[in-house]
């Protein structure tokens, strides 16, 4: 279920819907699909020109109309920057499950369950990732070794809030985290993988700085 067929498409799309999250349990996160990574260009049939942008309206209907049957979306890769078609079947009942073992959780009745637990953003996938934050050194016993970050290895791509746009936004994310958990999406160079850490920046530690990190910007 979770292979997805490469097409020949290598130029990267005018505009796509950047995947943020994959939520647990969902009917995305039994395909391939990878946050950060990975951009909804658009659907089986539908245009693979560049000069078309993604509609997002159109693919929310194509999804509607595709509850309980397979859906073959188009998603671009800006690691392999190549577009596949992945398989994925719209459905609701995974969050009315999800709903029910929450127990004392009720939804608005007025609001719809996500058929495919998606967190999306339209953007220019060019420009989508334009700083990234590379870990340089952790000091022993700081936030940052706690949470498991890797010296050299390993790099902050976004947060839950999504991506981080300006060289100042990450330490003003963590100055207004103090003592709160600050849940960052990390990448490691070493094993191709990406991760949640959840970082709780203080000033209590007994080092230097909220988190006793090193970091570098890179604007990639």
């Amino acid at each position: 279920m979770g292979a997805g067929q490469s097409t020949s498409q290598s130029q990267t799309p005018y505009r796509g819907l950047h995947v943020l999250r994959v939520t647990p349990s969902s009917p995305a996160s039994f395909s391939n699909i990878e946050p950060f990574f990975d951009f909804v260009v658009g659907f089986e049939g539908d245009s693979l020109s560049s000069e078309k942008a993604i509609d997002a309206s159109e693919l929310e209907k194509i999804v509607e109309s595709h509850e309980n049957r397979v859906l073959n979306l188009l998603v671009w890769n800006s690691k392999s920057q190549r577009t596949r078609v992945v398989p994925v079947t719209p459905s609701r009942i995974w969050s009315q499950q999800r709903s029910s073992s929450n127990g004392a959780q009720k939804s608005p009745s007025n609001s719809q369950p996500s058929l495919l637990g998606l967190s999306m953003r339209l953007c220019q996938p060019e420009a989508a990732t334009d700083n990234v934050w590379h870990v340089l050194d952790v000091l022993e016993g700081s936030p940052a070794e706690s949470a498991g970050l890797v010296p050299m290895g390993d790099w902050i791509l976004g947060w839950s809030g999504g991506v981080l746009g300006a060289e100042n936004d990450f330490y003003d994310l963590v100055e207004a985290h103090v003592d709160k958990p600050l849940r960052v999406y990390v990448y490691s160079f070493d094993f191709d993988t990406l991760r949640e850490v959840v970082l709780i920046p203080n000033r209590h530690w007994g080092g230097e700085g909220l988190l006793g990190c090193v970091f570098g910007c890179v604007s990639t």
